[in-house]
């Protein structure tokens, strides 16, 4: 069992920046790739970001790349999506998530343990 308690999220115009962080307690944190994803209301759970457990290779949706990175301290248990060049598409509640996995999976149904999600709301 993991647990996965996410943070950081808040309001902040377009073209700011946040951290989101998320701290894992429970089983080997470094055993798990993690993802970050996001839900928009009225859309489904998108894949944003995967990052091996290693921290050594990293993958983001397009509509991400250049502006989010997803990071990770292993000696901490926590888990990072700093966001930069925000824009107001992407408001909506961010989810970590802990995977088993070996290789990059984007699906949501993939990941084994999921945070309760922390809201992001970009104003124009």
């Amino acid at each position: 069992q993991v647990q996965l308690v996410e943070s950081g999220g808040g309001l902040v115009q377009a073209g700011g920046s946040l951290r989101l962080s998320c701290a894992a307690s429970g089983r080997t944190f470094s055993s798990y790739a993690m993802g970050w994803f996001r839900q928009a209301p009225g859309k489904e759970r998108e894949f944003v970001a995967h990052i091996s457990w290693s921290g050594s290779s990293t993958y983001y949706t397009d509509s991400v790349k250049g502006r989010f990175t997803i990071s990770r301290d292993n000696a901490k248990n926590t888990l990072y999506l700093q966001m930069n060049s925000l824009k107001p598409e992407d408001t909506a509640v961010y989810y970590c998530a802990a995977c088993s996995a070996i290789v990059v999976v984007t699906a949501p149904i993939a990941y084994d343990y999921w945070g309760q999600g922390t809201q992001v709301t970009v104003s124009s």
